[in-house]
């Protein structure tokens, strides 16, 4: 077993979205705090992906964008090769764990400069790192890197614009490993694409992780895709691991009833015509969550003890569920 080369550890993110003052003065409004990260921790060892799910609005791109110092936590730490991220971005060694990890954004549509050529997008992390000395040499390196995305290295002098999405985001992909990075960061990075685009995507994500040894945080909803490329599974609901398993054990034998649910609403194209619970109700209203175990409300095996204790993430064989049923065997 490699060793771990990312942990997360409590690690929360509070936002505060209430009116303004004066508002809140005139209409005797309290401050109101959105809890979109709500104590998460799980480990990702070196050379492996480990896939976020859940439905859109559980905090997956939050995660993202605190592991790589967008957003500073409110509680919590990520502990990266063995420094806190934290301390090391507000010193001396922020370029060069930034030259360590790199993020994949959602929509290529967005995350690439319309007014600049490929050239100087992907070639932007060179000359802020001072990795390549040289024009000649700049050009030269952003010709491999489109290379080992699949694009041509003629395509360097073209924009945005004059490509697909999936081409987009193979440029995005380039230049997300301009700084040879050892942990990339995923969110949602298919999730605009064609399907068979997106397939094609995902093996070059794949076969870059096997030639260089990256390590992924692959951020989807789609499980399809996750049982494509992880190697291990996360489940978010409202800010929280509901559970963390092995890909296989996950697919083959979901603990929580939220993972259950959310794997009976994959198509079953074998008819196999087993029994399958539909998911059922809608996300609360994260300014105002049920208490106890956040899922409750949409849980059929929820009883009083789920209504009033929030459930801990505790160890069940190779799998982390929180879930009261579960620890009792009523499930």
């Amino acid at each position: 077993m490699s060793a771990a080369l990312v942990e997360v550890k409590d690690l929360a993110k509070t936002f505060e979205v209430s009116a303004p003052w004066l508002n809140r003065v005139l209409e005797r409004k309290p401050r109101q705090f959105v809890h979109a990260v709500d104590g998460v921790s799980f480990e990702i060892e070196r050379g492996r992906t480990l896939a976020l799910v859940g439905e859109s609005g559980c905090g997956k791109s939050t995660v993202a964008r605190l592991l790589v110092g967008l957003y500073a936590p409110t509680r919590g730490r990520v502990v990266f090769d063995g420094q806190d991220t934290q301390k090391t971005l507000a010193g001396s060694g922020a370029r060069a764990l930034h030259r360590r990890m790199q993020m994949i954004f959602q929509d290529p549509y967005a995350s690439l400069n319309p007014r600049w050529k490929v050239l100087d997008i992907v070639a932007e992390p060179l000359r802020e790192h001072g990795l390549v000395q040289g024009e000649a040499a700049v050009e030269a390196r952003v010709a491999e890197l489109l290379h080992s995305v699949g694009l041509a290295a003629a395509d360097a002098q073209k924009f945005p614009h004059q490509f697909s999405g999936g081409q987009r985001q193979r440029v995005s992909i380039a230049r997300a490993l301009a700084t040879q990075p050892e942990f990339l960061v995923c969110d949602e990075p298919t999730s605009a694409l064609d399907v068979s685009v997106q397939a094609q995507v995902l093996n070059i994500m794949k076969d870059l992780q096997r030639a260089r040894g990256l390590t992924y945080l692959f951020i989807s909803h789609n499980l399809a895709v996750v049982r494509h490329v992880a190697d291990a599974v996360g489940v978010m609901y409202l800010g929280r691991l509901v559970e963390v398993a092995p890909k296989a054990g996950l697919f083959a034998r979901p603990r929580h009833p939220y993972t259950r649910m959310l794997l009976d609403a994959i198509p079953d194209i074998r008819m196999s015509g087993r029994a399958r619970t539909p998911v059922q109700g809608e996300v609360p209203n994260p300014l105002n969550p049920p208490s106890g175990c956040s899922f409750h409300p949409r849980c059929p095996h929820a009883n009083e003890r789920c209504r009033s204790e929030r459930p801990e993430l505790l160890a069940n064989g190779d799998t982390r569920v929180a879930c009261h049923a579960v620890q009792e065997g009523r499930i």
